[in-house]
């Protein structure tokens, strides 16, 4: 029972440092304004997205490892030490694990913008962008680059 419990709130709190997508948006970004851009992508480079340290691993880690430490059999002395150091390597290895789960790749693209000037954005790719594609860039809890969609630019005043 012990063993089914510490594995499910370390599956828990892995699933809950899941990376987010480029065409997630966070619940609070529901209903508030945004400007939108257009330009041209001239540059686009990778770059290494850190993972992160919430704590949520090492906690959820900490609780299984010791949950798991405690089950050791003995008398309660050699069950409290097991517990112990359960909780210590299991913090050890859930913030080992949440921080590699989180960490990934992403792209900074280089946007040329139609009025003007450029603009750097960094962001997933799952759209396949390229140099040289005309996007949007979309601005309300963060900025996000898509393809232009076609007959939807601002038509001259």
């Amino acid at each position: 029972m012990l063993r089914r419990l510490s594995a499910f709130l370390l599956l828990f709190g892995l699933a809950a440092c899941a990376p987010q997508t480029n065409s997630t948006v966070d619940r609070n970004a529901l209903g508030i304004q945004g400007t939108v851009e257009r330009g041209t992508i001239i540059a686009m480079r990778p770059v290494a997205v850190s993972g992160t340290r919430s704590g949520i691993g090492a906690t959820a880690g900490a609780v299984g490892g010791g949950f798991l430490g405690n089950t050791i059999g003995g008398d309660w002395r050699a069950r409290t030490v097991g517990g112990v150091v359960g909780a210590l390597a299991g913090g050890v290895a859930g913030a080992a694990i949440e921080e590699s789960a989180t960490r990934g790749e992403a792209m900074e693209f280089i946007i040329r913008r139609d009025v003007g000037g450029e603009r750097v954005v960094t962001q997933t790719n799952e759209l396949g962008l390229q140099v040289g594609e005309r996007v949007m860039v979309t601005e309300t809890d963060r900025a996000r680059l898509s393809r232009e969609v076609p007959g939807t630019a601002p038509s001259p005043r």
